[in-house]
């Protein structure tokens, strides 16, 4: 019996192994279709009672502004040209600020955030760390950097129903993604972490005082070598 259970686990195992190198060798040249937060967005809207939206428009690489390529590393990631997936320095940081503060701040890289929004689910948990890291590790060896900003400014959550910078630019500043200003691009990166909640056209007062902290760094960055 024990031997069975072993074997089942070893299959499992393999099977998982194999099938995610799949999944992440296919997204390198195919653009995914959905995230799974689309999807848990879409039942929540439906529970609400309101109608199941998904506003999203792909854009390549070049046909995105240079500004929302600067603004997006300035706000979420200034290391991301430089290290292999994890920026442990910040991780150090978070762990500390998150021991003396009731609200959890997050240390997670761009790379991070593709893993998590292309492959996993929304959540917390351990599991669901330790699968991102994993998926982090895969698309940092099997992906080129520009591959992953790609996918991570046409992926990422930007309002309600609203996915991928294409959709937020037209949604917001009424314009494609590629004639974003140093202000717009800004303006928008600064709602990446709470995109539900924050407007990128009706700031606050510290939404205001993040922009201005962005396109300082955005500034600060030497050239974006991709």
């Amino acid at each position: 019996m024990p031997r069975l259970i072993f074997r089942i686990f070893k299959l499992a195992f393999l099977l998982f192994v194999g099938l995610s190198l799949l999944g992440v060798l296919f997204y390198r040249f195919v653009r995914p279709p959905f995230t799974w937060l689309m999807i848990e967005r879409g039942f929540q809207q439906k529970a609400r009672g309101k109608e199941w939206k998904i506003d999203k428009q792909w854009v390549s690489f070049d046909d995105i502004s240079d500004n929302m390529k600067r603004a997006a590393v300035a706000a979420e990631d200034q290391t991301f040209l430089e290290h292999h997936g994890f920026d442990f320095h910040a991780i150090e940081k978070a762990i500390e600020k998150n021991a003396h503060s009731k609200k959890l701040i997050g240390g997670s890289t761009i790379s991070q955030q593709v893993a998590k929004n292309v492959f996993l689910w929304d959540g917390r948990s351990l599991l669901r760390k330790g699968f991102e890291a994993y998926f982090t590790v895969l698309i940092e060896v099997f992906w080129s950097k520009k591959r992953i900003m790609e996918i991570y400014l046409n992926e990422i959550e930007m309002g309600d129903g609203i996915y991928g910078i294409e959709a937020a630019s037209q949604a917001y500043f009424h314009k494609p993604a590629s004639k974003l200003t140093k202000h717009e691009a800004a303006a928008i990166a600064v709602i990446f972490p709470s995109p539900l909640k924050w407007s990128a056209t009706h700031p606050t007062r510290y939404l205001r005082h993040r922009q201005y902290l962005i396109m300082k760094n955005m500034r600060r960055l030497g050239p974006l070598d991709f």
